[in-house]
């Protein structure tokens, strides 16, 4: 509820109706202006920046919003994750080549089937052993964490650096999967929620019948079959002129809320419906060509993911993670979080990678798994098994106490650890830069040594001096070919090479040369690192 404080002449309301639009609109309008240098300069995902706003501002932090006064958490919490995600998938089939889910169905059996049940029990495991629960407690906690997360995989396939060094396909199979399994959680969450009430024979028999029958067959069937609909119907409105310009550009969001309406009414997988809905809507690339050059449903995006962001940053309660006592002491969140993301899912992708046509090389086997994030979807499923939890059916259970603290602070993990990955690579891609330059200042004489030293961070290096119509060819080790033979000692290369590469591959991305003797300038920028399709698969 609002509170008000007045007098005869001001009215001050300090209640929700003025907090959260304050700091929503402080959010949106201060990142805003410095988006470019966070997102693309700095490589932080803006997720992470969210997050980190809504708890320095929430309960825990300056107090200045607490939305456990004003709503009920997690009946709230499910529904806002419900459609955060519902719009995401859609964006995420939305976004795919023509018949994608055919074409990669390979590569996404692979990742949704051996790699989806991998991270399910593997995370299973680690639960059991940190904090000693039952298996299939630790199976019910775990299917929460199982899917990847579209909010954050749309962050990671997105952006100056997923365009420059990530390949399209990589991307591709990437959203892919992340919104397909998302829709896919319910069938490891249900089986564990049933053998946990039921016998095993009814348990299996329910799971088949109301779960993968039910929820997840029909709803790819109504998934289809909506958006083959809206795709005539579109394509016939906008042949005749019927639809403007705002309502065709809107009518991916206009059909998620439609889909969610449609499948939620009669129970079945509505996640999971509104992907196959978005895919089916541009099978024949008609719509994502036609929307190409839109902005709107990205714009929708980032609103929608700065508010989930920054509610959850003020909702998670930090009294059970922090100086926790029992079960959920700090020490076991931390190590289950960090064995969790570390075990998760990068082996099982590197297991089956040369399985998976998508990913052709090494390092894109190796970049698939390591980010496959635990986000808003963990949080939507977390809110789904607490709900089936009130049952009496479930009194006792440990997971009940544990099931949210240990879902938040995975998430809070991985959005801190993938949110970072980035900025990591791109610091450890200069120290070459900062080793080289720190070897040319040693090898200076007393006299040269007195100029300043310069790292190379972010900046092109200064071309260095070549003899008049010399042409080099190749330097490597420090040693310089040209056609006139070595160069002379006044060259600074010979003495201080090792700044300089071939002007083949992708370095040569980063070559300027002149007709009359120029030279590379060598010094490897972030921008500048390896391109992952030039990395053979192991073993070739």
């Amino acid at each position: 509820m609002d509170t008000v404080v007045s007098n005869n002449w001001i009215h001050m309301n300090l209640g929700p109706s003025s907090t959260v639009p304050l700091l929503l609109g402080t959010f949106a309008v201060g990142f805003g202006l410095v988006s470019m240098v966070v997102k693309e300069w700095l490589f932080l995902s803006d997720t992470l920046v969210a997050l980190l706003f809504g708890i320095m501002f929430g309960p825990a932090g300056l107090g200045v919003a607490n939305p456990a006064e004003w709503i009920d958490i997690p009946s709230f919490t499910l529904e806002f994750a419900r459609l955060i995600i519902a719009i995401q998938v859609m964006t995420a089939g939305i976004t795919l080549p023509k018949k994608y889910l055919v074409e990669e169905l390979k590569s996404l059996l692979m990742l949704l089937g051996p790699v989806m049940t991998w991270m399910w029990l593997t995370s299973a495991v680690v639960l059991m052993l940190v904090f000693r629960l039952g298996f299939v407690e630790s199976l019910l906690i775990a299917s929460c964490v199982a899917p990847t997360d579209p909010v954050l995989a749309n962050s990671i396939v997105k952006g100056k650096f997923a365009e420059s060094k990530v390949p399209q396909h990589v991307r591709n199979i990437i959203s892919a999967e992340s919104g397909a399994n998302d829709g896919l959680g319910y069938p490891y969450l249900y089986l564990a929620l049933y053998l946990l009430k039921f016998g095993k024979g009814e348990a299996l028999t329910r799971w088949f019948v109301v779960v993968i029958v039910w929820e997840v067959l029909l709803s790819v069937v109504l998934g289809a079959l909506v958006g083959w609909v809206a795709r005539l119907l579109l394509q016939y409105a906008r042949k005749n002129r019927w639809i403007d310009h705002d309502s065709f550009f809107s009518f991916a969001v206009s059909l998620t809320l439609l889909t969610l309406g449609i499948v939620s009414l009669i129970g079945s997988d509505d996640i999971l419906a509104c992907f196959i809905a978005g895919n089916t809507l541009t099978w024949d690339d008609w719509f994502r060509e036609e929307t190409t050059q839109s902005h709107f449903q990205d714009v929708l995006d980032t609103l929608f993911n700065y508010t989930f962001f920054i509610y959850l940053g003020a909702i998670i309660p930090w009294s059970n993670l922090v100086g926790g006592v029992g079960l959920l002491t700090t020490t076991r969140l931390i190590t289950s979080s960090a064995l969790i993301i570390l075990f998760r899912r990068l082996p099982a992708t590197l297991a089956v990678a040369r399985m998976t046509p998508a990913l052709e090389t090494f390092r894109e086997a190796v970049f698939a798994g390591w980010f496959g994030p635990i986000g808003v979807g963990a949080v939507f499923y977390a809110m789904v098994a607490q709900k089936e939890l009130k049952d009496s059916a479930f009194d006792g259970l440990q997971a009940k106490e544990c099931l949210l603290p240990i879902v938040y602070s995975l998430v809070v993990s991985s959005v801190i650890v993938h949110g970072i990955t980035i900025p990591l690579y791109h610091i450890m891609s200069a120290v070459p830069n900062a080793t080289v330059a720190v070897s040319r200042f040693l090898s200076r004489t007393p006299s040269q040594s007195s100029s300043n030293l310069r790292f190379p961070f972010g900046a092109r290096a200064t071309p260095l001096p070549v003899p008049r119509n010399s042409r080099v060819v190749a330097i490597r080790d420090g040693q310089a070919k040209s056609r006139l033979g070595l160069l002379s000692s006044s060259c600074p290369a010979t003495s201080e090479g090792g700044l300089l590469e071939e002007g083949s591959g992708n370095s040569s991305r980063n070559s300027s040369s002149s007709n009359d003797g120029g030279i590379s300038s060598g010094h490897r920028q972030p921008e500048d690192l390896p391109n992952y399709g030039s990395f053979s698969r192991p073993g070739n």
